[in-house]
This record gives C-alpha cells, sequence and structure tokens, in this order.
C-alpha cells in the first residue's frame, strides 16, 4: 500500500480528507493523512456475517451487527431475531445495564450517528446530530452514562462522554485533549488519537488507545479518571493496528483486548488492569477482535475470522473450551422474500462472477455466507454505493420485497447483465443471467490476464485462503493473482506461504503465485514477482526509531537478491503527481526509480495501479525517451481480506500475450520480461507498428512513415484513443459503436529511434470501472533508426536533476549501521547520475 513517502525530514504531514463513509461526501468529516487503513480497520464495516456484539445483563443472550442491522439471539438457540433492519446500516450495539435499551452507531448518509433502540416497543431515535464521525458507545456500568468516540472537534478522534437522560444525551464533554504531535509518523495523523474507550467496573474510569508520544502502529492502552482534562497514565504500549478494543473482565481486575504480538494474526490477550504484562488466551492463525466479557464473567465472546467469513465465537473462562454460536434462522422484522441467483458462461455451466444487489429499501444485500465488498474512492462523477460479492454461480439472497436492482460482472472482455427482478414476500424470484466471452483473442496467441499487485491477507476482517483467492480471480475473470507477502507493521500475515511459488490450490486456469512486496517507502515500493526459494527479511529499510532505520539495503541491493532467486522486479503504486525534478525534489514513491533503471534492476512498472495512472506514464515515457525497455504492468494493490477496499482483485491488470496453448506461469512472466503486454482497468488493446508486435522491435534503415493496426474493446466509453510516440500524440483515433469498439489501419511518422505505445482512456469516473478513470496502455513497439539509441537530452537532465536532490537528502540521513553502508548507496546514487550524465 502507497505510504505518500514519508521522509526523516518531514516537517508536517499532509492532510487528506475522507470523503463520504459510504458514496461521496460533501463536507470533510475526518481529518487524516491518508485516505485509507482508518476506513478499512476501524470504521465498522457493512459484512454479511457479525462485525460486533453485546452481552445482555444476564448473560443469556448477545445482541450484535450482521449485514447492517442488529440481531439479538440466545446462547443455546440457534435462532436469530432482526432488531433493526435501515435505514441506514446499523453497527456496535452496546446493552444498558438494566436491558432496556441498546446504543449503537448508525451510518445514514455521510456520517455516522449515535442511535437508541428501546427493545420493549421497538422504538429507535438519533442521539447525536452533529454530522460527524460517531461510534464505539460503551454504557456505564450505572447506564447513566456514555463515552464514544467523535470527530466533532477538528475532525479529530477523541474520547467523549455524555449523560443519558429520557432518552437524550445530555452534558456532553470531551474527555481527551487535542495535541499535535511533532513526531514524523507513517499512516496516522499529526493529531494524536484516543479510540476504543470502555468503563473501568466501578465506573469512575476510562481506559482507551493512543498514539500519544508514539510514532508506529495506533497507541498504547491509557487509563484516566472520567473527567474532561484529567490525567492519563499508560498502561501499556505495544504496536497496535485499530482493532485493540479493551474491555474490563466483571471484578475490574483485568482486560481483554486483541493483539498481534509475536504472531501474524490478532489473538485475545488479557492484561491487569493496572497494567503490567500480557498473557494470551488464544492462539489461533486467525483473527479474534471485538472481545466482550459476559456479565457473569464465565465466558468471552468475540468475532472470530477462523472460517474465513466473521462469526461469533465464544470462550470459556477458566476452561478453554469454545465454540460458534450460529444463527441458523433468521427472523425478520417485516416479510423477507428470496432471490435465487444462477450466473453461467458462454456454454450455459455455473461460472463465479462479481454481483451487486440492492434491495427495494436502497441496502446492499448478500448471500449468508459471502464476504461483503465495499470498492471506496475519490471520483469525479455522481455519488453511488459500489458493494458486491463474489457468486461461485449459484447462490440466494433474502431481502425485502419490492423492486430490486441486479448487476452481475466478470472481467473486461464479458458484457455486464443489469436488470430489476420484483422480490415478493414468501416467494422465490429466479434470476438468470449469461456471460458469453468477447472474441478478443487472437489467431495464434492468447492474452493472459494477472493483477500483479495483490495481498490475499492484510489484517482484513476476513480471512483469506488460496482457494478462495482462486474463487475471487475466477469471478472477475483473471487468470493469474501474483499475490505478494508483506508486512503490515511487525507481522507478515501470510509468511507461512513464502517460497511457495504456483499454490498448490490453483486450477489449470486460474493461478496463485505467491512472490513479495519489499516494503520500504523511502526508496519507493517494490515487486518481487514468483520468488523462488523465500522472502526476504526484514521486508523493509528506512524505517525510523527501529532497527531497520538504515536506507540499506537499497532498491538495486533487493532488486540483486530477487533475481538471484529468478523474481522478476517492478516499481509499484509509483506517482500521484508528476514530478518536477527541475524545481524541487521529486518526494514520490518511487524516488528511487530512475537510479534502478539506469542500473538495469527494473523488469517491469506498474503504469496502471493504484496511483495516478496519467502521471505515471508521463515519467515512463521519460525513461522510454532514453533507451530503456521498460514493460507495463497492472496491479490493484487489492488487500483481498477487506470489506472496503479501493476494488476488486483484478480491477488492475496485464494480459500478456502467448502462443496457443501455452499458458503457465514461467510463460507468462516470460512474457512479462519481454514486453508483450498492455495494463488496463477496462478498454482492451492491440497494436501492431511496422507489423511488429508489442513488445518487438521494429528495425528501419531510414526514417518515414510506419503502418500500425490499432484495436480497441472497452466495457465503458471511452473519451480518447491515441497512437503516442516518443512522448507524443501522433494519431488521435476515433472509436465507433459508442466509443466501446475500434478496429483500424494506418501510418505514423517516425522521425527517428523511439517507441510508439497505444493507449485508451476516459477523462472521468466511469461505472462499473471501480476507478477515477478508465486507462489502458500497451507496452512499447521500440523503433530502432539505423541502428541508433534514442536522445533526449532534456529528459537526462530531468532525471540527473532527480538523482541529485535524492543524492543531497540521502548524504544527510542520519540514521547509518556504518560508514561504509552510507558510502556504498551514495555510489550507487553517483553510478546511475553518471548513466544520465552520458545521455545528454
Amino acid at each position: 500500500m502507497s505510504t505518500r513517502h514519508v521522509r526523516w525530514i518531514l516537517a508536517a504531514l499532509i492532510t487528506l480528507v475522507a470523503a463520504d463513509l459510504y458514496a461521496a461526501a460533501p463536507a470533510p468529516l475526518i481529518d487524516l493523512p491518508h485516505s485509507y487503513y482508518y476506513r478499512e480497520m476501524y470504521l465498522p464495516q457493512l459484512t454479511s456475517g457479525p462485525s460486533a456484539l453485546a452481552w445482555s445483563p444476564d448473560s443469556h443472550e448477545l445482541i450484535y451487527s450482521m449485514g447492517g442491522s442488529l440481531w439479538r439471539q440466545k446462547l443455546d438457540s440457534d435462532r436469530a431475531q432482526q432488531l433493526t433492519d435501515g435505514p441506514g446500516y446499523d453497527y456496535q450495539p452496546d446493552w444498558s445495564p438494566d436491558g432496556r435499551y441498546v446504543i449503537f452507531t448508525s451510518g445514514t448518509g455521510e456520517s455516522l450517528e449515535l442511535w437508541l433502540l428501546d427493545l420493549g416497543s421497538g422504538a429507535r431515535h438519533a442521539l447525536t446530530h452533529d454530522k460527524a464521525v460517531d461510534l464505539e458507545p460503551r454504557w456505564s456500568p450505572d447506564g447513566k452514562r456514555i463515552v464514544y468516540v467523535s470527530t466533532v472537534y477538528n475532525r479529530h478522534f477523541h474520547v467523549f462522554m455524555a449523560d443519558v437522560e429520557g432518552g437524550e444525551l445530555r452534558n456532553v464533554v470531551r474527555l481527551t485533549g487535542e495535541n499535535r504531535s511533532p513526531l514524523p509518523r507513517y499512516y496516522y495523523s499529526a493529531y494524536d488519537h484516543e479510540i476504543n474507550p470502555t468503563w473501568t467496573r466501578d465506573g469512575r474510569e476510562v481506559v482507551f488507545l493512543s498514539n500519544r508520544g508514539r510514532i508506529h502502529g495506533t497507541g498504547g492502552l491509557w487509563r484516566m479518571v472520567a473527567e474532561p482534562g484529567a490525567p492519563a497514565r499508560e498502561l501499556r504500549y505495544e504496536e497496535t493496528n485499530w482493532e485493540a478494543r479493551p474491555d474490563f473482565s466483571p471484578d475490574g481486575s483485568r482486560l481483554v483486548y486483541s493483539s498481534y504480538l509475536g504472531r501474524n494474526t490478532l489473538q485475545l490477550w488479557l492484561l491487569p488492569g493496572e497494567g503490567g504484562e500480557p498473557f494470551p488466551i488464544s492462539y489461533g492463525d486467525w483473527d479474534e477482535t471485538h472481545a466482550r466479557w459476559s456479565p457473569d464473567g464465565t465466558q468471552i465472546a468475540a468475532i472470530s475470522n477462523r472460517e474465513g467469513n466473521t462469526a461469533i465465537h465464544l470462550l470459556r473462562i477458566p476452561g478453554g473450551d469454545s465454540r460458534t454460536l450460529r444463527a441458523v434462522e433468521r427472523i425478520t422484522l417485516h416479510p423477507t422474500g428470496t432471490l435465487h441467483l444462477r450466473i453461467t458462461d458462454e456454454s450455459g455451466s455455473p461460472t463465479p462472477a462479481r454481483v451487486v444487489v440492492t434491495g427495494a429499501d436502497g441496502r446492499a444485500y448478500a448471500p449468508a455466507r459471502a464476504w461483503m465488498h465495499h470498492a471506496e474512492f475519490d471520483r469525479n462523477e455522481q455519488p453511488f454505493e459500489a458493494r458486491y460479492f463474489h457468486t461461485a454461480g449459484e447462490d440466494s439472497v433474502q431481502l425485502p420485497p419490492g423492486p430490486t436492482r441486479v448487476e452481475v460482472y466478470k472481467g473486461l472482455a464479458r458484457a455486464p447483465v443489469r436488470a430489476s427482478v420484483t422480490i415478493r414476500a414468501g416467494e422465490s424470484a429466479e434470476f438468470s443471467a449469461q456471460l458469453p466471452a468477447h472474441p478478443w483473442q487472437g489467431a495464434t496467441t492468447r492474452w493472459f490476464s494477472s493483477d500483479v499487485h495483490v495481498h490475499m491477507n492484510y489484517g482484513g476482517h476476513y480471512r483469506n485462503t488460496p482457494a478462495h483467492l482462486v474463487l475471487q480471480a475466477q469471478a472477475e475473470d483473471l487468470d493469474i493473482v501474483q499475490d505478494l507477502i508483506v508486512n503490515k507493521e511487525q507481522r507478515i500475515p501470510d509468511i507461512a506461504y513464502s517460497g511457495h511459488g504456483v499454490d498448490p490450490a490453483s486450477t489449470a486456469q486460474t493461478l496463485v503465485v505467491h512472490g513479495q512486496e519489499f516494503h520500504t517507502s523511502y526508496w519507493g515500493h517494490l515487486g518481487l514477482l514468483a520468488l523462488r526459494d523465500h522472502v526476504l527479511l526484514p521486508g523493509y529499510a528506512g524505517y525510523p526509531n527501529t532497527a531497520a532505520a538504515s536506507l540499506y539495503p537499497t532498491n538495486a541491493d533487493v532488486a540483486d537478491l530477487a533475481h538471484a532467486q529468478d523474481a522478476l522486479v517492478g516499481y509499484v503504486h509509483p506517482f500521484e503527481e508528476e514530478p518536477q525534478p527541475l524545481l524541487h525534489p521529486a518526494h514520490t514513491d518511487a524516488d528511487e526509480l530512475p537510479v534502478d533503471v539506469a542500473l538495469g534492476k527494473v523488469d517491469y512498472m506498474e503504469i496502471v495501479g493504484f496511483s495516478d495512472h496519467r502521471a505515471t506514464a508521463s515519467v515512463w515515457y521519460r525513461l522510454l525517451n532514453l533507451g530503456f525497455h521498460l514493460p507495463a504492468a497492472g496491479g490493484t494493490d487489492a488487500m483481498a481480506d477487506y470489506a472496503t477496499l479501493r476494488g476488486p482483485v483484478g480491477l488492475n491488470r496485464v494480459y500478456a500475450a502467448l502462443p496457443t496453448g501455452t499458458f503457465s506461469s514461467a510463460a507468462w512472466l516470460q512474457a512479462l520480461r519481454e514486453g508483450r503486454t498492455f495494463a488496463t482497468n477496462g478498454p482492451l488493446l492491440d497494436f501492431t507498428l511496422g507489423g511488429r508486435p508489442i513488445g518487438d522491435t521494429l528495425e528501419l534503415d531510414a526514417a518515414r512513415a510506419s503502418s500500425f493496426t490499432a484495436r480497441m474493446h472497452s466495457l465503458v466509453p471511452v473519451d480518447h484513443v491515441q497512437v503516442v510516440c516518443n512522448g507524443k500524440v501522433v494519431r488521435e483515433l476515433a472509436p465507433g459503436r459508442g466509443r466501446t469498439e475500434l478496429d483500424v489501419s494506418g501510418t505514423v511518422p517516425v522521425a527517428g529511434s523511439g517507441w510508439c505505445v497505444l493507449r485508451a482512456f476516459t477523462e472521468h469516473a466511469a461505472y462499473p470501472v471501480l476507478d477515477n478513470f478508465a486507462y489502458a496502455t500497451t507496452s512499447p513497439v521500440y523503433v530502432a533508426v539505423a541502428g541508433r539509441r534514442p536522445r533526449s537530452p532534456g529528459d537526462a537532465r530531468f532525471f540527473g536533476a532527480w538523482i541529485g536532490h535524492l543524492r543531497q537528502v540521502t548524504a544527510g540521513y542520519p540514521d547509518w549501521n556504518s560508514a561504509a553502508e552510507k558510502a556504498g548507496v551514495l555510489r550507487q546514487l553517483d553510478t546511475a547520475a553518471s548513466v544520465y550524465k552520458s545521455l545528454e
């Protein structure tokens, strides 16, 4: 995941404003340095399984959020009773000590507000109206007050307290202060936050999580008297990541919380209430979160993803016996009907697909066991919901009666199906969709697609496996998933797959291949595809205040280590905007890119990725202008275990041309290495120049016009289809059939050695492409006129200035392990600079 490049000399963090939590916000609600991570890991998520829970006062029942509604279930029953069903999505319940009320968080637009449910009457009403993000409400032990987290003050996460009188909030006060830290944090605001509040059992104090005085993670556990401005003391610090969510034992002596201390998953730990050393009480290779201790002290209930989807797990304390609380039968508030889905391919066989189901109430629905996902990003068109699930081909969905919108998608070469189905109470409605493939393949070659940047597990709500990743790929019509093992803070969730290469869960048509993302923010993130033997450790450098603070190894050193394992090395999510090194230092997510290209270390570049595709292409063009051969790739940076993510696996992808009948991971990687590719999030492309295919070289004895062919097929109308040579548009092509098809030939002028690509794009977002705009580009067809190398002195000076700034900053960097390390790194920069000097 991009870090927007945090540097040691960072004087201030750039604040990006969170967009609407559910569609697109007209006003800022959260002030944080990034528009991700807090969304995916802290804010409540719409999941088809349970997401948070609360005990009844007698310890015999639970109320929990599931599918955006609140449900009530007895521990000795498999029947769940629905308590709410809209109009928004309801989360994070807490049961009042007298058993009469439930307080919860509800999202009904661009904000999250606190609501109160009367269990006797079923009536509900809003408690807050501040158009902020209000969440994590907790009743005091006497039932007279609540604490909660809100961004109402300066759009930062702080703990608030209020009296509850007559079903309304009174005397609302902010307990925690506002402090701007000078620390150079990763992913977190310059302002300290306070989250995850809980009461001590005597109701006099609160415990919460805060990153006061800390660089890494969401902070440690703090305790303070429940009075505004009261001093707080840190009970324990360890690196946390949004999900600690402590809760006291009924006798007040211990806290249960979620931690990944020394592990790769979140497990349940117990800590003395006054601080001390914790110990674990669960030991799985899955996550246990949102733990709540039963009032009688005999059980802990938590949200577990041990089965992949979320579920409620009960653990007896002491004793250790455990079980899952299942809702086999769901009793809804109002009558419902059933939608039966059947999705088939061109042969009529069931086929996996991505499905969107929107009920008559405007809410999203999914099968009980499916993973609900929410694609969220900045858009330049009207707001819309993009909540979806993946089906294996046949599924059933329970939803309210009325007109229901169904959308079915499967990759980029199959036309989507959209329809309206009428659901009737107590009845089952049938919906069938056939998704024939577009005849895009060539006569002697076939295009095979891969997303070169996927993280199977990255600390999300779900627990992913290679087998489920295969399903996700098949639903998106993706042939190969490049799963990049990577650290999430101190843990590496998928380290067990190190060195596995092609996973055994792969099928003949769908491959999961394990590699690595090397996570150095100073130099830029690298994709290491198909490492033969093992991941590289530590998986990063340049992390301040850690034993990995040194800038060694550089990405050039990492590339050498990866190449020794026959891996391909590429730069991922490179540029959010076009660098201007002739004016000021670059400060990008790929600062070492020109160095490593000059040194011959880079095998590919994510032109279509979690970055600005046009800005990235502009830098790519400059490198091509200097005669470097650099294939185009596409990678989503998909956190495939998240409920909210930028887009599905395969949102951004790269197609490689292989001879018919030669599909394998090795053959595909060789095609990428040779540049026989196009990268895209929508349009499909093919291109020849002088009869030469993508990745080949057209050799001419003299400059002259050359023939070209160009083909395009797109799910969405495109605004431009262009032939670009040496960084200039030389032909603007006019697509036909609603701007979705193109098949033309012509000539382009060739003035000298260089390169040409075909590209297609939209000016703005275009649904169902879940990106800010649709974009596709081929890798180059290279041109050699009279055997001469391309020349572009201006571009050489551009990269010379870039490396000059980088060297100056690196020379002043303080945290080296030795003088020899520093000298070696500076020599690499000087060697690369000399290459560009020779090209002026």
